[in-house]
């Protein structure tokens, strides 16, 4: 509450400075903007930069490392009770010294004797330690603040190149915000290649790649970490692929034509009420379209799946009829249809927007030539059109791949190595889930499992990246 209460103070107090700067450059340059080098908006916002920024930072930083400054300094010089608990006991300690200072709930531990002595010095010390890190880091945000305001101050005149100054916050603001984004990227690439070469110096990487039997749950035990069978991602691999290229085989083509249509054949009333129609399937969260999977289109497949084998039985093709009679709900074809159709506006809107900046004048030049409007889509407007297409699709396919919900409640955890449409699958994201899923020891192989199938994802998925990109690259040569 006392952040919060001292930034609204700090946006007041800027605004009061913002004002008071511009004034006093009005004043000096005669009231007339000619006589100045920026304009008065410069000079005040200048003034209010140094008034707020550094002391706002100051307390923000202060509100989210206070906590760890609090509990570092409880831990110096512990009391000779604490000191002889071991580590785990110690962290127990502290965390209910913690909750209790600042009415939290805390352990069911039973503290008497010294302990109680030492848990009741303890939490006066962590009230302390609170009110002195939010009180003192407000006090020189204030001190901060006054200080940028004076000096601030003493610097604005008609003369001063408030512009420049200005806009080198901004240009520093922005070289902030890009290398947070960089060091997000290394940071999150890094742990997860460090998390994974800890699963595979348990598992050799040949047999996480190659293996064709997915069964993390024997690996608890400690005689079956090395197990070549254990941890073969192999079944995940192809049951990943096999809902994706479903998944393509369905949205692909409905997108790529739908797109067509409306950005040529379509008049206007048509694109503006169907444009709008297919981009409200983006924003259907996945888990609705799990429901529709798992109640709807799983049921409807294997009903008539049932009804085709019922027609075959008795005949030539009687063992495929008792196959198709004893499809269940769950399969990747019911996966992968509805997972397509999620997709179908990722594909349909981003090729509609990439045919229409096709220039018209190769649409006139070709029906000039005596090409029929067909004719002009298929050899002039998609080859044109072609990387944005094949962005669309990349971003389709990264979609399709990085899917869970639908998976999971459409198509089952069997991991299998199948090309059949009508088995039960599972992919690399919802063993993922499953893995990281439930009071798991993290250090164990199954658990660090998720990162290797993890680093391999997104290998894969940047491989994808560099081929679309090298495709992109070719015929946007041609077409410039």
């Amino acid at each position: 509450m006392l952040t919060w209460v001292a930034l609204l103070a700090l946006v007041l107090f800027s605004g009061t400075t913002y004002v008071a700067a511009r004034r006093k450059v009005s004043a000096a340059a005669g009231g007339s903007p000619r006589n100045m080098h920026s304009l008065p908006g410069y000079y005040g916002a200048y003034v209010a930069l140094w008034a707020g920024a550094p002391a706002a930072l100051l307390v923000l930083l202060a509100a989210m490392f206070g906590g760890r400054l609090e509990d570092a300094l409880l831990r110096v010089q512990p009391p000779a009770a604490v000191a002889q608990l071991t580590p785990a006991e110690q962290q127990v300690f502290f965390d209910d010294v913690r909750a209790t200072a600042h009415n939290l709930q805390a352990s069911e531990t039973s503290y008497e004797g010294p302990m109680q002595a030492a848990l009741q010095a303890k939490t006066a010390q962590a009230r302390q330690l609170e009110a002195l890190i939010a009180y003192g880091s407000v006090a020189a945000a204030a001190v901060l603040a006054l200080s940028g305001v004076f000096l601030a101050l003493r610097r604005i005149r008609p003369d001063f190149r408030a512009r420049n100054k200005v806009e080198g916050w901004v240009a520093g603001l922005f070289i902030v915000c890009s290398v947070t984004a960089i060091l997000t990227t290394v940071g999150i690439v890094g742990s997860l290649v460090w998390e994974s070469l800890r699963f595979f110096h348990a598992v050799p990487l040949q047999d996480f790649l190659l293996g064709r039997e997915w069964d993390p749950q024997i690996a608890m035990r400690s005689d079956q970490y090395a197990s070549k069978g254990a941890f073969g991602a192999v079944p995940l691999f192809a049951g990943t692929f096999l809902i994706m290229i479903i998944a393509m085989i369905v949205a692909a083509p409905i997108g790529l034509f739908s797109a067509i249509y409306l950005s040529e054949y379509a008049g206007g009333l048509s694109r503006a009420v169907v444009k709008p129609l297919l981009e409200i399937l983006a924003g259907v969260p996945t888990v609705v379209y799990g429901f529709f999977a798992a109640l709807t289109v799983g049921p409807i497949f294997r009903s008539g799946f049932h009804a085709l084998g019922e027609a075959l039985a008795g005949g030539p093709l009687n063992s495929l009829a008792l196959y198709l009679m004893s499809v269940q709900n769950q399969m990747a074809l019911v996966a992968g249809a509805v997972m397509g159709i999620m997709l179908i506006p990722f594909v349909s809107s981003l090729s509609d927007d990439i045919i229409n900046s096709v220039p018209q004048a190769l649409r006139d030049g070709s029906l000039a030539m005596g090409a029929t409007r067909s004719e002009t889509v298929k050899k002039v407007v998609l080859p044109a059109a072609l990387p944005g297409i094949m962005a669309a699709m990349l971003l389709a396919v990264s979609r399709a791949v990085g899917e869970t919900m639908i998976v999971t409640m459409a198509a089952g955890l069997q991991a299998k190595m199948t090309i059949n449409p009508l088995d039960t699958v599972t992919t690399v994201t919802v063993q993922i889930v499953t893995l990281l899923t439930g009071d798991q020891e993290f250090d164990s192989p199954k658990t660090l499992a998720a990162f290797g199938l993890g680093l391999t994802l997104f290998v894969v998925t940047f491989l994808l990246n560099i081929i679309a990109l090298r495709i992109v690259q070719k015929y946007r040569e041609q077409y410039d």
